[in-house]
């Protein structure tokens, strides 16, 4: 075999070979010219074909397939062979080798080129040729007809077409579905030859997606999966130059790194030109020779070149991201990857196989070569280390651990570390990391002799030839062994590892000499990031927990030895080693000792770095990742540097304001808070939960890299995945060893924590403030940073000035002055101006010292003379006091205040004093001050200025309410009067009069003035309304209501202070003080006529001040005297829930009637309240029983129900007529703000909505009664309910005619009479006028003529309303039919109470029944009677049996009778007389149930007719028909009931009905109500029936039994069948119903459409002779029979031709229904004998009885049946066998005698029949059957074969010559069988031990 030499291997695949020899493995090469195998364990080739030689190479069957053929040329001749070889990689292998295609000896595949456009990454098209080929599409330049690019098949996810482009469609390419965009006219065409390619010649099925794509969403998808905002924001970026084939000089190339790829953009247009995942990361390699070049391999093959002036910052923070993204298997090497040395994918780890080779090549080299072998482990395993490294369990298993141990031996055994390359040596490093990556490796360091002194020689050697490649791979192996790379690892033995790395500090010292070295030069960026990983693993928490504590605070004061070197880091452009260094510089800081600590605090600020990052951290604003990642690290740093650090911290006040600063110490939460990415491994937990089963990655997730971390909402969250170190985003899981001792953790000491809230401090930053103790803003900003900008560029100018020193930041004198705020007014820490603007909701920061502060401002007060600095100061005060109450303590000062409020006479002072006074009442104490100083009441003439407030949004109906009377206004508004010096008055004047005479100068300050409700004369000054309209200065703050608002808030706050019972309920008395002083008549009054005002806000005030006032307060009985209810009641807003609280508490507490009315026996709620003239009796109802929010809610709404009538026209009408009464007052306080209210009662008001309900206890009982619309409507207490419609019953029959005339209200009200109807105004006014002359609080004496005054208006007031003379029947309706009602739904409350209105029921009855015109009344009272008689009955049996007594039950009949009287056909269920006669029957029903009920029943006959007659006219009126049914099922209970109702025809009636039953619609499964379905009510009337018919009969068991009733059986057993009959009390109703109105026909019923026709005219022929003659069938259709059931042949009550028909019918009683044939039979027996008899010439005769014949033989046949097919039956033929033996000889009757042949023939199976046979003797008529019926001789034989089982049969048969009958059969027969069954027969009874013998004997002699 010729081996090529120049042949260069491309691509291997580890193969198996299929042969004659068997299978066996390969390594089958792609190479330059040939295809080569190789055998795996040597290395050796063992064939080699040349591309010239072979034929072809294809796939094995299409799909998914293993196999290949490879056919070559067999030496020089044509003939060729083809070699099998199979393996997981088939489709890479196959593309590989297709390759080459052009190159093999035939079928030379060129592909068919395309032109198309494509889509390129500029959004420009450009020309391109595609070519499809065997493994790919070549996308071709077509001016140079270069390959730009392949799409190999086995890349393609399929393709998909662009619907709105032409021609357009795209390769779905990359496996992260990565769109490629062309437009050709041949794409149908480029789309199949490439499925149909793809298929022959790599196995592989490509798809046309079926949904196609809109360009549009092309551009959204064309990344495909990391087509999201997330995977290509940048979180670095570095420029490049990229080399590549396409273009002749570098390309200019931004390259970025994102989340999760790789992306090359274009610097100009910032447009992506490639996106890799980092995923597909295989490689970093750094050019040996020009430090600026490097390469990046991925695992499909791609290869991508760049070069950079920064490369090793580029690779580190590059090595960093991939490894962050989960990608343990990226490594930075000096020597590109030899493809051709790995025996698979880059993509896939290699097999298990593969793996043990390499680790034994190690330790054996195959050729010789250590360093090929190390080249090819590194190129076949894994960075993240060996795979299968666990020795698996079985018999042959390798030993993993020893192959390891080997090869760690090997690379450790090489001396020639001097005279290896970098290159070798890297590889040995690397190596080694590979394989302490791995479990076993790990394990080894500490476990393997000479394993840490010979890698520690290594190392050194390796350090001093400082070449970067070699360190870095030295010192990433080392971090390897810090800190376990693979899963399930051991905390004990990591921490075995650090002790030992750690252990000598010239090691250390030596690492460190180098990373100073690199850092001071600003090189070896890759070197500086291995070193901060290995010290991050050392030092930084997590890792820090297994680090040895000496060792930890050996290591940490080594590189805090060296802390400007490590300042020095953060100015690096990698951000991997910037984060580094940020972890390091915390651990030292957390962790280190406080000198170490503070060192590195105190280098961050003679550095200069805390003011450079503090300048990021607050300043950094954008959308840059870079940017973000920067400002992330800052904040962290200046967090750490300035805790605990008392210089930084002062640097910071001088810096910044207090008012910002705050915010470190708050504990508020930030809206857009980072979160803490930092620390991820968890030691503590892992160590501790050793029995926990944690989910282990799997192997290829493992692998394949996923990044353990969730997506965040948040931009900036992105931040703190950059922040964290690579390993922590790797996912690799930690198992410990539960057979070890639980392990020890370092305990992290974090003696310096970050507590301060820097989160909050730097978003309050970004934000504008205008506080109190904060301004802040853009200019604020600016300054800050201006200053911050000039301090760091005047202090790097001074460190390059004197470079040659040391130079250190003066941080102790910088400060920055705000010069924007100079001009703000400043008290302390507070700027006086935005301490006024403040709302006082506004969140602000507590006011440090306000003691100070406050008293500061109270002396600024005193001292200040102008007013609107007084009030500036006021306001202050008041914000401060607010705040700040319970630290400031009472205040001394207040009766000065109420002083300054009295004498002031400026309204901005006044308000702003008022403002001041309502801060101070949050203090009580203050409270007692205000009262002392008379502040009440000068707090209250304030309020009255609320009704000058003229422009107030106006309430809805207001105007209504107000203008009642607007003829009055003008009049009434003349309040005024005034005084000049000489005494004189002038007057009266109205309020606008007054300011005229004010303005003209007649009216001055001391102008002694007067006006009703004033106690006298006072100067103008000291009238609030006068001083305040007229005199005042200034612009108030507050408007009058806002002002009248305030003060009743203060008020209201300070009863609170002052409950009116204390903690144990007890009344307190007196009566607290400020309640006392507001009850006065100075004060009260003018609080309660703010309602007036009708304010919302007011309003709502009022009534919670006064519900505060009113309780337990001795003058709340006289409230009503100040009109508050007249006042709160016509209010129309919406906000009543605080008054509603106020009337539910006052209300009833009124005494408004003298002593002996108000405590008069049995007076009602709406009596004893004082809204009982205003509101309806419910709504006083309502509001006593319910709480104050479901009184509220009724009366805001429109309610119509049982226990509430009322809507808005009721409350306008209640409002206007309030306003009527009122009159002329309200205009007046207008005028005259405290006059005062002289009360007059109103007359009750009157609704038309009420004006036909009748009011009872607490519900309308039109309402209740309406069922429809309230069907359930809950009733509280139905016995009280009762009661009352008892009474309310009786008051209606009493009701007489109104004692008072028009006339005679005139002549009380002194008006004249004669002259029509007088005008409502002047009613009223007469009213007034004679109210107020005989008031009892005025007029002692005028009591009497008071009440006729009052009674007389009401007359006139309410003369329209409707006056009954005498009973309404409308009223009594409703009374009965709320009784029905209460009895209905309340029957067990009832249930012990004996019902008290019989005497006036039965007398209503009676009246009613006895009345001619009954059945022509409007309202009759009768169906609402006898339907209350029901339910009383019904309830309890008190009742019945009370009923009875009254002569109830002749009553009921009477009133039965007249009403069953008018029944006829077209009556209707709405007749009066069918609702009567329905609810009559109910009642009979329940009184049935009473045994002296029944009786009395039983001496009517009567009720039994008519009830009859009801039933009669049932079809027209069902519903009545089934009360009445239901009457007939009561009355069964009763034998001699029974009897009566039989004889009186019930069962014409009740059967009928049994045929309108429908089955179809009760198995429907159809929703149906009775309400509406007719067929329903039709159903429902034929079960009542069913039922009732049962319990005539008394067929009902156990519970429903009834007297049984044999005449009522019979009666139904003729009309319905015995058999239907007998189901009555087995069968459900149902079942019965629909056999009767279906067709059936079976044994025991033959039923169809002719017998319920048949029976239906025979009950409606005897309904009609029972109505019209009385009279009917006198068997009552016990002997009625059907004309189709005379005609069959009936045993037992069975169809005999029917069960024949289906013998298998299942019997009720098969015995009994046997005996009964037996017996037919026999009676018909004689019958046969004699038809035998006759000759044949009396055939005629014969003829004539043709018909008995058959039914003899339907008898013997059924009489088999029953036994054949009833097991046990046949012993019902014993004593019989004499009768059937005796029809085997009716000759002549063949038919009779085979039927009683086979019926033999079945019983000879029971033994006992067998011995019943042989006592009977009648085996004789059985032989000479033999002769007489040939037919039957193998039945007979079968018989007597059965019955010879018996001896004494064998014995009889003997003698009766059975002999000679069994030799004639089998000697003279001509059938087989018939002899076969005579031999054995023969045998049967010869082997008899008694007659055998003998028998035997006989044979023989007869032979």
């Amino acid at each position: 075999m010729n081996i090529i030499r120049e042949n260069k291997d491309l691509a291997c695949f580890y193969t198996t070979k299929h042969s004659w020899r068997g299978k066996y493995k390969r390594v089958f090469s792609v190479g330059t010219h040939a295809i080569t195998t190789y055998n795996p364990n040597t290395l050796e080739v063992t064939n080699q074909w040349p591309y010239g030689d072979i034929c072809s190479i294809s796939p094995v069957g299409r799909g998914q397939g293993t196999e290949f053929n490879l056919t070559f040329r067999k030496g020089s001749g044509k003939k060729s062979e083809t070699l099998k070889f199979s393996t997981e990689h088939r489709t890479e292998l196959l593309t590989e080798a297709l390759r080459f295609r052009t190159d093999f000896s035939e079928g030379k595949i060129i592909g068919r080129r395309y032109n198309c456009y494509k889509h390129h990454w500029s959004d420009t098209r450009k020309p391109v040729i595609l070519e499809v080929t065997p493994g790919g599409i070549d996308q071709i330049n077509p001016a140079t007809n270069r390959v730009l690019c392949s799409y190999d098949y086995r890349n393609i996810e399929g393709f998909v077409d662009l619907s709105d482009c032409q021609g357009g469609f795209c390769i779905i390419y990359g496996g992260f579905s990565r769109l490629h965009l062309f437009a050709s006219e041949q794409r149908e065409e480029i789309i199949k030859s490439a499925i149909d390619h793809a298929g022959n010649y790599i196995g592989i099925s490509l798809r046309i997606r079926k949904e196609p794509l809109e360009f549009e969403q092309y551009l959204n998808l064309r990344f495909g999966k990391y087509s999201t905002d997330e995977a290509i924001t940048s979180l670095a970026e570095f420029v490049v130059q990229k080399i590549s084939p396409r273009h002749l000089e570098p390309v200019k190339r931004l390259l970025a790194l994102t989340e999760t790829c790789l992306v090359e953009r274009d610097p100009a247009t910032y447009n992506i030109a490639t996106l890799k995942p980092l995923g597909e990361v295989f490689a970093l390699v750094c050019d040996s020779e020009n430090p600026q070049l490097f390469t990046i391999e991925f695992i499909k093959g791609q290869i991508r070149k760049y070069s950079s002036t920064e490369r090793d910052s580029l690779l580190a923070s590059l090595l960093d991201g991939v490894r962050a993204s989960g990608n343990r298997d990226v490594c930075v090497k000096m020597t590109p990857t030899h493809k051709g040395q790995r025996w698979g994918l880059l993509s896939m780890p290699v097999d298990e196989e593969v793996e043990s080779l390499h680790l034994r090549f190690l330790a054996t080299p195959p050729n010789g070569n250590f360093a090929d072998a190390v080249f090819r482990f590194n190129a076949n395993i894994s960075y993240s280390g060996v795979l299968h490294a666990v020795t698996q369990d079985g018999l042959f298993s390798e030993n993993k651990e020893k192959l390891i141990n080997n090869a760690i031996t090997a690379l450790l055994s090489q001396e020639g570390d001097v005279v290896a390359s970098n290159a070798e040596l890297e590889s040995q490093f690397q190596a080694v990391r590979r394989l302490v990556a791995s479990k076993a490796g790990f394990l080894a360091f500490t476990q393997l002799p000479k394993f840490r002194e010979r890698l520690g020689v290594k190392v050194v050697k390796a350090l001093k030839r400082s070449h970067n490649g070699v360190i870095h791979a030295a010192v990433d192996m080392l971090c390897a062994l810090m800190c376990p790379m693979h899963d399930d690892y051991d905390l004990r033995q990591e921490q075995l590892n650090k002790a030992s790395l750690l252990s000598s500090k010239k090691f250390l010292e030596n690492l460190l000499e180098k990373f100073n070295s690199h850092v001071d030069h600003g090189t070896g960026a890759l070197v500086i990031s291995s070193l901060l990983d290995f010290l991050t693993f050392a030092l930084c928490a997590p890792y820090s927990e297994t680090t040895e504590g000496q060792q930890f605070d050996m290591l940490l004061e080594m590189v805090a030895s060296n802390g400007r070197t490590l300042f020095k880091l953060f100015q690096h452009p990698s951000m991997a080693i910037i984060k580094g260094a940020g972890l390091v510089m915390k651990a030292i800081i957390e962790e280190g000792d406080k000198e170490i600590a503070t060192k590195m605090q105190e280098l961050a600020l003679s550095e200069g770095a805390l003011p450079r990052h503090l300048h990021t951290a607050m300043f950094t604003i954008s959308s840059d990742q870079r940017m973000l990642t920067n400002r992330q690290l800052s904040r962290h740093l200046v967090g750490l540097w300035t805790a605990e650090n008392v210089t930084a911290t002062n640097l910071l006040k001088r810096i910044l304001p207090p008012g910002l600063l705050a915010y470190l110490d708050s504990s508020d939460s930030v809206p857009e808070r980072d979160a803490d990415r930092m620390h991820v491994r968890d030691n503590v937990k892992i160590a501790m939960d050793q029995y926990g089963k944690f989910n282990k990655v799997p192997e290829w997730q493992r692998l394949a890299g996923k990044a353990a971390k969730e997506v965040e909402k948040f931009a900036k969250e992105k931040v703190d995945l950059v922040l964290m170190h690579w390993r922590d985003r790797m996912g690799i899981s930690q198992k410990e060893n539960v057979n070890q001792k639980p392990v020890v953790l370092r305990k992290r000491r974090q003696r310096i924590k970050i507590e301060a809230n820097w989160d909050l401090f730097y978003y309050r930053f970004g934000q504008d403030h205008a506080r109190s103790n904060l301004i802040w803003n853009f200019k604020t900003r600016e300054e800050l940073r201006d200053s911050l900008e000039s301090e760091m560029r005047a202090f790097n100018i001074d460190r390059e000035l004197g470079s040659t020193s040391v130079i250190a930041w003066n941080h102790h004198e910088f400060e920055v002055k705000y010069e924007c705020l100079a001009e703000e007014i400043k008290i302390g820490d507070y700027y006086l101006r935005l301490l006024l603007e403040e709302d006082e909701n506004e969140e602000s920061g507590s006011i440090k010292r306000s003691y100070e502060f406050f008293n500061e401002l109270y002396h600024r007060f005193l001292l200040t003379p102008k007013v609107n600095m007084k009030c500036l100061c006021l306001q202050a005060l008041a914000i401060v006091y607010g705040r700040c109450h319970e630290e400031i303590g009472p205040f001394t000062d207040t009766r000065y205040i109420i002083g300054m409020l009295e004498r002031c006479t400026d309204k901005l002072e006044r308000d702003r004093l008022i403002l001041f006074l309502n801060k101070l009442i949050l203090n009580k104490k203050n409270v007692k001050d205000l009262m002392d100083s008379n502040g009440i009441r000068i707090l209250v003439d304030l309020l009255t200025l609320a009704h000058l407030h003229v422009s107030r949004a106006t309430v809805p109906l207001q105007s209504n309410v107000i203008e009642a009377a607007p003829d009055m206004k003008r009049e009434s508004e003349k309040e005024w009067y005034f005084g000049s010096a000489d005494k004189e008055r002038s007057g009266p004047y109205g309020f606008h009069e007054m300011q005229e005479l004010w303005t003209k100068g007649m009216l001055n300050a001391k102008t002694r003035c007067w006006a009703q409700g004033m106690d006298g004369w006072r100067p103008l000054q000291a009238i609030p309304q006068l001083k305040w309209c007229l005199l005042a200065s200034g612009q108030a703050v507050l408007n009058e209501t806002d002002l009248a608002t305030l003060i009743l808030n203060m008020l209201i706050t300070m009863c609170g202070y002052f409950p009116s019972r204390d903690q144990d309920n007890a009344i307190i008395r007196p009566l607290p003080r400020v309640k006392r002083l507001l009850s006065d008549n100075a004060c009260l009054p003018h609080i309660i006529q703010l309602l007036l005002t009708f304010d919302p806000i007011l309003v709502e005030k009022v009534a919670i001040l006064l519900y505060h006032i009113v309780q337990d307060n001795p003058q709340l009985p006289r409230l009503y005297l100040s009109g508050v209810f007249f006042f709160i009641m016509m209010y129309t807003g919406s906000n009543v829930l605080p008054v509603a609280r106020f009337l539910k508490y006052t209300h009833a507490k009124q005494a408004f009637k003298s002593e002996e009315v108000s405590h008069s026996k049995g007076q009602d709620i709406f009596q004893r309240s004082i809204l009982g003239h205003i509101l309806p009796e419910a709504m006083v109802c309502y509001l006593e029983n319910y709480e104050s929010e479901k009184f509220s809610e009724i009366f805001l709404g429109e309610f119509d129900t049982p226990e509430a009538i009322w809507s808005s026209e009721m409350r306008r009408l209640m409002i206007e007529k309030i306003a009527a009464h009122l009159a002329d007052f309200t205009p007046r306080l207008q005028s005259n703000t405290r006059a005062l209210y002289q009360y007059c009662p109103i007359p009750v008001i009157n609704y038309p909505q009420l004006e036909n309900e009748l009011f009872c206890n607490i519900y309308y009982l039109k309402q209740l009664c309406d069922t429809l619309r309230f069907p359930d409507w809950p009733i509280k207490d139905p016995v009280k309910l009762l009661k009352d419609t008892l009474d309310a019953w009786k008051k209606e029959v009493e009701k007489k005619p109104p004692t008072m005339s028009i006339d005679d209200a005139y002549e009380v009200l002194n008006l004249p009479q004669g002259q029509g109807p007088h005008d409502e105004s002047k009613i009223r006014k007469a009213y007034f006028r004679l109210a107020q002359k005989y008031h009892p609080d005025k007029n002692p004496e005028g009591r009497d003529m008071f009440e006729k005054v009052n009674k007389a208006y009401e007359f006139l007031c309410t003369k329209s309303a409707k006056i009954v003379d005498g009973p309404d029947p409308e009223n009594i309706i409703l009374i009965l039919k709320t009784q029905s009602i209460l009895f209905n739904r309340h029957k067990e409350d009832l249930q012990p109470y004996k019902y008290a209105g019989y005497p006036m029921l039965i007398r209503t009855i009676t009246m009613e029944t006895s009345d001619d015109l009954l059945f022509s009344k409007e309202s009759p009272l009768l169906p609402a009677a006898v339907e209350l008689a029901f339910h009383t009955v019904n309830c309890s049996a008190l009742n019945a049996e009370e009923l009875r007594r009254e002569n109830g039950i002749e009553v009921l009949q009477e009133a039965f009778s007249r009403c069953v009287a008018v029944l006829n056909r077209s009556s209707k269920p709405s007749d009066m007389s069918v609702q009567v006669c329905g609810h009559i029957s109910k009642c009979y029903s329940v009184a049935a149930q009473f045994e002296e009920c029944r009786e009395k029943i039983t001496e009517m006959p009567g009720i039994i007719k008519d009830l009859c007659r009801v039933l009669y006219f049932g079809k027209n009126i069902p519903r009545v028909a089934a009360l009445g049914v239901e009457c007939v099922s009561s009355f069964a209970v009763d034998f001699w009931l029974q009897t009566h109702l039989f004889q009186a025809g019930i069962l014409w009636y009740m059967l009928g009905y049994l045929f309108n039953y429908d089955y179809t619609l009760e198995e429907s499964g159809i929703q149906k109500s009775e309400e509406t379905n007719q067929q329903e009510v039709a159903n429902s009337l034929a079960k009542l029936s069913v039922r009732a018919l049962s319990r005539l009969g008394g067929y009902l068991p156990e519970e429903q039994a009834t007297p049984e009733n044999p005449t009522i059986r019979k009666s139904l057993s003729g009309m319905l069948t015995p058999y239907v009959a007998r189901k009555l009390g087995v069968v459900s109703t149902t079942e019965i119903l629909k056999m009767l109105n279906s067709n059936t026909e079976n044994p025991y019923l033959i039923w169809n459409n002719s017998t319920r026709a048949e029976l239906l005219e025979f009950l409606e022929s005897q309904q009609d002779n029972m109505i019209k003659k009385g009279d009917c069938d006198k068997t009552y259709g016990s002997e009625f029979v059907y004309s189709d059931h005379a005609k069959e042949l009936i045993v037992g009550e069975i169809f005999v031709r029917v069960y024949n028909e289906v013998p298998t019918f299942q019997l009720e009683v098969p015995k009994a229904f046997a005996a009964s044939l037996l017996d037919y039979i026999g009676s018909q027996a004689q019958y046969l004998h004699t038809f035998m008899a006759i000759t044949h010439a009396a055939k005629v005769e014969s003829e004539q009885h043709g018909d008995r014949l058959p039914r003899v033989e339907m008898a013997l046949e059924a009489l088999r049946n029953v036994i054949k097919y009833n097991p046990g039956s046949e012993s019902e033929c014993i004593g019989h066998f004499k009768l059937i033996f005796s029809l085997l000889r009716v000759h002549g009757a063949g038919q009779v005698q085979q039927l009683a042949l086979e019926v033999v023939n079945i019983v000879t199976s029971n033994q006992d029949c067998v011995n019943n046979i042989a006592e009977s003797m009648v085996l004789s008529n059985l032989l000479a059957l033999l002769h007489s019926l040939p037919s039957s001789r193998q039945l007979v034989l079968e018989t007597l074969y059965a019955l010879t089982s018996s001896t004494k049969i064998i014995k009889e048969a003997m003698a009766k010559g059975a002999l000679i009958y069994l030799l004639d059969m089998f000697c003279n027969s001509t059938h087989p069988q018939v002899r076969a069954q005579t031999a054995e027969l023969f045998a049967k009874m010869t082997a008899d031990k008694l007659i055998g013998p003998k028998e035997k004997y006989k044979c023989q002699l007869l032979s």
